[in-house]
C-alpha cells in the first residue's frame, strides 16, 4: 500500500467517522463520545498527511506515533458506542474493524521506518 493509498484510506475513514457521529442519538453521553470520536477520527488522516511531509525519518516516525495513538483512541470510543448501545453493533463494527486495521498498518509502518533505515517513508 502506497502513501497515497493510505492518505485516501485515512480520509475515507474520517468521512465514515463523521457519518457515525451524525448518526448518534441526542443526549449528553452521545455528545461527549461523538466529540471525542470526531476529533481522533479526523486526526488520523491529518496527522498521516503531516507524517508524509516530514523532513526526516525522525519527524515521520514522531508523526506516525500520533497517528497510532489517534487510531487506537478511535477504537476505544467506537467500543464505547457499541457497548453503550448508542448505535447498533452491526452499524459500528465495520468502522471499528477499519480503525483496528489502520492502527495495525501504522504500527507496521513505524516498525519498518525504525528498523534498518534503508526504506523510504514516502
Amino acid at each position: 500500500m502506497t502513501a497515497e493509498d493510505l492518505k485516501a484510506r485515512t480520509k475515507a475513514f474520517a468521512l465514515r467517522v463523521m457519518k457515525c457521529v451524525v448518526a448518534l442519538p441526542s443526549g449528553p453521553v452521545a455528545w461527549v463520545l461523538g466529540k471525542q470520536l470526531l476529533r481522533c477520527g479526523t486526526s488520523v488522516g491529518a496527522n498521516y498527511r503531516a507524517a508524509c511531509g516530514g523532513r526526516s525519518r525522525a519527524e515521520f516516525v514522531a508523526k506516525l506515533e500520533i497517528v497510532i495513538e489517534e487510531a487506537d483512541e478511535c477504537c476505544y470510543w467506537l467500543e464505547l458506542v457499541i457497548d453503550g448501545e448508542l448505535l447498533p453493533r452491526p452499524q459500528v463494527e465495520p468502522l471499528l474493524a477499519e480503525a483496528n486495521e489502520l492502527t495495525a498498518i501504522m504500527v507496521a509502518s513505524r516498525k519498518t521506518a525504525t528498523s534498518d533505515g534503508s526504506g523510504s517513508h514516502r
